[in-house]
Order: structure tokens, then C-alpha cells, then sequence
């Protein structure tokens, strides 16, 4: 596997359009016009194991940086039913957003990904993650630094476990990057959804320097490297 290092585009060419996003990163949204105003209602999920009651059907809680780009990658696969954006790895109630933003939560950035493994498997999901981000830097991806940025696996089973250790170390020894992995692998314990303004972000803010600059990249990097997981146009 080759390496999967993320290039945004050329320093100088896009000095002028990036530098503000080395300010903003994907910060709380009293800092983004886009979203002040938006809808700030909650979807609360807070569960052991939230798999579907489908038995068909799967659950993958996956953090890699900002959930707007990890949920535009995501929902792209075959296979993909849902793609949620919410906060895991932390132990408070009902975290907001601009709490979670302020790295003293102890949650990380997640998405939630139900999926059919008879279309896609849990350790195809794990490449993609591993493609779309850095699990060399543990709580930077880019100009978004904090913990609630870091790189993780929040397992649902023992096999979801070693699935999760057994593609690390298979990156590993391929030497993808020339710094070790990083990435957490740890015990699911809950999930709560973010608040509403956040989902399909991407899709709603395509041309927004954000979503630009950093996620655009991403996506294009998936669907060169994943063609043949995507869902048909």
C-alpha cells in the first residue's frame, strides 16, 4: 500500500486562500459565519452498543480529525447506509459542540458508520480512515490541533479489535509512513450525536474556504484511490 500522506495543493499558489484556514481549522462555530446562525437542536445518542437491531447491518465509531471531512468521506462507499457526526472518548453528558471544540471534554471528533459487511468490511472502512487522515500526529490533523481531533478506533467487539490491530500492523510493517502509527484502539462506551447544523456539512458548504481547501482534497483522494467502493453517481 502506497503512502497515503494528504496534499493539499502547492504553499504558494494557494498562500492566500489557506492561510485563514491555519487560523480558523475547525473551530467552534462562533467563528464561522456559515454556521452562527444555524440549528443548534441536538440528537442525543448515548449507548453501550448502538449496532442497528438489523443483524445485517453494522456499526464502525472512527475518529480521524474534523467529522465534517471524515462524514463527507464516509457516506461516498457502497455498502454505507448512515453516517453520523458526534463526540466519543469522553466522559461528561451531553457535550456541545463548543465544548468539545475546547479540548477540556476529553471527546473526540467521531463519526458513527452503519454499514452492510456483506458490501463493505469493517477492515475496508479502516483503510479509508487511514487514507483520509495522519495517524502519526495523534491530536493534530492539519491546522486542527486538540485532542478532540486525535486519531481513533472505538471497537464494538474483539473482532472489531484485532481487526483494528491486525491493519495497523500490516501499515506498519509496510512502512506506509516514517513515523509509527499513533492511533488509539479503545473500548466503545458511548456516542452522542452533534448538534444538527453539522450534518451533510460538506454538501451544504462545498464552496466554503473550509471545505476547500481541506476536505475537497480528501474527497478527491478517496474517489481515486476507492473507485471501486463508491456508490454509483
Amino acid at each position: 500500500m502506497k503512502t497515503v500522506r494528504i496534499r493539499v495543493f502547492p504553499l504558494l499558489a494557494l498562500a492566500a486562500f489557506i492561510i485563514p484556514m491555519l487560523v480558523l481549522g475547525c473551530q467552534p462555530s462562533s467563528a464561522r459565519g456559515s454556521v452562527q446562525n444555524a440549528d443548534s437542536t441536538r440528537k442525543v445518542v448515548s449507548a453501550n452498543d448502538p449496532a442497528p437491531a438489523d443483524g445485517t447491518m453494522q456499526v464502525a465509531t472512527l475518529s480521524g480529525g474534523c467529522f465534517w471531512c471524515m462524514e463527507a468521506a464516509f457516506q461516498e462507499l457502497r455498502g454505507v447506509s448512515k453516517v453520523q457526526s458526534g463526540y466519543s472518548g469522553g466522559q461528561t453528558e451531553n457535550p456541545s459542540y463548543e465544548e468539545v471544540s475546547s479540548g477540556t471534554t476529553g471527546y473526540a471528533e467521531t463519526v458513527e458508520v452503519t454499514f452492510d459487511p456483506n458490501v463493505i468490511s469493517y477492515r475496508e472502512l479502516l483503510y479509508v480512515l487511514f487514507t483520509m487522515h495522519d495517524p502519526t500526529t495523534l491530536n493534530q490533523q492539519g491546522a486542527d490541533v486538540g485532542t478532540q481531533y486525535r486519531s481513533a478506533i472505538f471497537y464494538h467487539s474483539p473482532e472489531q479489535k484485532k481487526t483494528a490491530e491486525d491493519v495497523i500492523a500490516e501499515l506498519t510493517a509496510e512502512h506506509t509512513w516514517d513515523n509509527p502509527v499513533v492511533t488509539q484502539v479503545v473500548p466503545f462506551t458511548k456516542f452522542y450525536a452533534a448538534e444538527s447544523y453539522h450534518d451533510q456539512y460538506y454538501q451544504r458548504n462545498t464552496s466554503q474556504p473550509y471545505c476547500q481547501a481541506v476536505i475537497s482534497p480528501k474527497i478527491r483522494k478517496l474517489r481515486e484511490k476507492f473507485a471501486d467502493k463508491l456508490k454509483p453517481e
